[in-house]
């Protein structure tokens, strides 16, 4: 769905927006975040509004190095950043939306703009990627991957020379790198298309909007190019990558490069038989491979499951076997690598979440025990405790478990959010209501539209 300007939305949303505009203006962070949000439940694809929010959002944040602020990295691993990359497949809108309350309370969340990216490029939301990817490549400014996505990007909004210009700026710093030099040529050469126009490729005259003049009919084919130049390109880099394997064969990073290109193109039988290879090399003894191959093979479930014929009678039942094939796959492969990477800590905390999602709460919480000595996952770990004691009855060792996690948060943001409401959701079901809204105040205070924090502290004061 291609992104909207002011022009295209109905004039009480208008109205919205300049408030929103308004109160930016006047420093007023929240309730400039709340008419933009107003705005985008109707528009998500309305870019003035996105880009307005999240001014908003980096004013409320108080700045502290603009957008290009680093990002604590326990921030990336929050349940809630974990609640919308778990949304991504099935729905990309919601995960946005998920992504955006993170970045309410914590402009530079890097795991809520990677959110974002993934979520606006299914969406075909080129500009709002951009937004995100300018964040995520100044907070990590060496990743060639995200440079090379950076530039692309900007390229996909109509602008492959800004996106050239980006590159070439990195190409700079790693003036040797084979990989960020081929980049720097696909993208000029995109630009030099751009520059040339269609019309000459088709050796016509003008250009193709003079030519079709049906405007509707315009936007559809620029879509099916965008598309099909994805694909494209797909399809150039795995030509290339078995070209230079005809030569390279123990090239195990192209190896890998190719099955990833392959997942991508759902020929996931071909991918595995790529990761299989590398697996069985001298380099094969590694986490991340073995992480690749997993979930290569659980995107291959998804995909069998899309491709059920919805007005089959058996439709849920199929889906329902299937889904329940794939959890166990999932189950049985991340107990493998436990036993294989027995001190991979990052492991222990992905088998915890599948036995969570089970309803396996007592393996779950032999598995976050280990996982909280991980710094990286300490407090995610430490929050998925609590929800496991909490389903067990054992409220104490919840209560516990929170308010250690919320010690060990100096920051308010999202995660500390999160922490502080299932600490007094906890403490409701113990029946210490006075002390449960004592912690659904914390938030009221700082993001009323929380959850449903507003509705319990409103019910308490009604109630009085």
């Amino acid at each position: 769905m291609a992104e909207k300007t002011l022009n295209d939305i109905p004039p009480d949303l208008r109205r919205i927006f300049t408030k929103g505009m308004e109160a930016l203006q006047r420093d007023n962070f929240d309730y400039a975040i709340s008419l933009f949000e107003q705005i985008l439940v109707r528009e998500p694809t309305l870019f003035p509004a996105r880009k307005a929010l999240r001014a908003a959002q980096q004013g409320k944040s108080g700045g502290g190095g603009g957008f290009f602020k680093k990002a604590w990295s326990s921030a990336s691993n929050s349940p809630q950043v974990l609640k919308a990359q778990n949304a991504l497949r099935s729905n990309p809108a919601e995960a946005l939306a998920i992504a955006e309350q993170i970045l309410n309370g914590d402009a530079n969340n890097s795991g809520a703009h990677r959110v974002v990216v993934e979520a606006a490029i299914k969406m075909e939301m080129s500009q709002t990627a951009v937004m995100s990817l300018e964040v995520l490549v100044k907070n990590n400014p060496r990743d060639k991957e995200l440079a090379i996505q950076f530039a692309n990007t900007v390229a996909d909004t109509g602008d492959p020379k800004a996106g050239e210009r980006v590159l070439l700026e990195f190409a700079r710093q790693m003036p040797n790198d084979p990989e960020v030099a081929q980049a720097v040529k696909n993208i000029s050469a995109r630009r030099t298309l751009g520059e040339g126009g269609y019309e000459k490729i088709a050796g016509g005259e003008g250009s193709y909007r003079d030519i079709l003049k049906n405007e509707a009919e315009a936007k559809s084919l620029e879509q099916e190019n965008r598309v099909q130049k994805t694909e494209d390109v797909t399809e150039r880099l795995i030509n290339e990558y078995e070209t230079r394997l005809k030569t390279e064969p123990d090239n195990f990073k192209i190896v890998r490069e190719l099955a990833s290109l392959y997942t991508q193109k759902k020929q996931f039988d071909r991918a595995i038989a790529l990761y299989d290879k590398v697996k069985a090399s001298d380099v094969g003894n590694d986490p991340s491979l073995d992480r690749s191959i997993a979930d290569t093979k659980s995107r291959q479930f998804d995909h069998r499951i899309e491709t059920l014929d919805p007005t089959a009678p058996d439709h849920a039942e199929r889906v329902a076997q299937l889904n329940a094939e794939k959890t166990e796959f999932q189950i049985a492969e991340c107990q493998r690598r436990v036993e294989k990477f027995p001190t991979d800590l990052g492991i222990r905390f992905e088998m915890g979440q599948l036995y969570f999602q089970a309803g396996k709460i007592g393996e779950a919480i032999k598995e976050f025990q280990r996982a909280r000595d991980n710094p990286n996952r300490r407090i995610p770990a430490m929050n998925y405790l609590a929800q496991c004691y909490a389903k067990r009855k054992m409220f104490d060792f919840a209560v516990e478990s929170l308010q250690e996690a919320i010690k060990e948060k100096p920051a308010f943001d999202e995660e500390k959010k999160e922490l502080i409401y299932q600490l007094g959701t906890v403490l409701e079901s113990m029946g210490k209501k006075a002390e449960a809204i004592e912690q659904f105040k914390l938030i009221y205070k700082v993001q009323a539209s929380y959850r449903d924090v507003e509705a319990k502290v409103d019910a308490f004061y009604a109630g009085q």
